[in-house]
């Protein structure tokens, strides 16, 4: 499979009289947008054509799905009053865009060197990203949403599935929500994972999909730990950081594992 003929197979699923697509060869991307406003999503075909390689139709049926998913979304306007219980936040790279493609900004909030909080407006199958316009047409203020999202990102469940590895303990939480990385602003739950250790907590967010707590008892452990999250990262289909976080009074300290050493801050 090329990226040319990965291209024409989107084009057959996607095209529409109101839809306009591009394919940028320097970068191997294609892009899908509504004519009138512009706005769309930016697809890397080497992504797609590796997953489409592993998976066949399978995952081009997903990628078309989503895509007209986020234009449909894109297409319509949104309140935020009377949704309140639909509102999250969510994890991103800082290298993430802090505006939409059209310079709209979206409502942030640092957190660390590695990660930065959005927050989304819950919409079932999928969700819409705050802007700030969204903001100031409900009158709300950043604090006001921070709240909103941080208290419902604590009502989500906590459920994980646990890996013994060389004597470390791996904690997995794959909810499929769309909020599993979120889950690592639960300071509630980290305390209770820290309080239950045996030894180090370390913690990564390698995609939107997963949130991985470690109790590290071992130098194997660190090693382990390094080659599970860049892994997940590379496999994910939102990427976030390879860099997992020691948790430790309350902060989260991104963190370089070097092999057979402990890590370095």
């Amino acid at each position: 499979m090329t990226s040319i003929k990965m291209k024409k197979m989107l084009e057959e699923r996607i095209a529409g009289p109101d839809i306009h697509t591009s394919f940028n060869r320097t970068n191997d991307t294609y892009r899908v947008e509504w004519k009138k406003s512009k706005q769309g999503v930016t697809i890397t075909l080497p992504n797609v054509i590796a997953k489409y390689n592993e998976r066949g139709l399978e995952a081009v049926d997903e990628l078309e799905e989503h895509i007209k998913e986020s234009l449909r979304i894109m297409n319509q306007k949104y309140e935020l009053t009377g949704k309140e219980p639909q509102i999250y936040p969510v994890i991103r790279a800082t290298s993430f865009p802090e505006k939409t493609k059209s310079g709209i900004p979206l409502v942030t909030k640092e957190h660390t060197a590695e990660t930065r909080i959005y927050y989304a407006l819950d919409l079932g199958k999928s969700y819409r990203l705050i802007d700030e316009p969204m903001l100031e047409k409900e009158g709300w203020t950043k604090n006001r949403i921070h709240e909103i999202a941080g208290f419902n990102v604590r009502s989500l469940t906590t459920d994980y599935k646990l890996d013994q590895v060389a004597g470390n303990d791996f904690y997995f939480i794959a909810k499929q929500d769309g909020y599993d990385a979120s889950r690592i602003l639960n300071e509630a739950f980290l305390e209770e994972m820290k309080a239950n250790a045996k030894g180090e907590v370390a913690v990564a967010v390698p995609h939107q999909d997963v949130l991985i707590i470690a109790d590290i008892q071992n130098q194997t452990g660190y090693d382990i730990l390094a080659q599970m999250t860049m892994k997940f990262f590379a496999e994910g289909r939102i990427p976030i950081t390879s860099l997992p976080f020691i948790y430790e009074d309350n902060k989260l300290e991104p963190i370089f594992i070097l092999a057979k050493n402990r890590p370095k801050k």
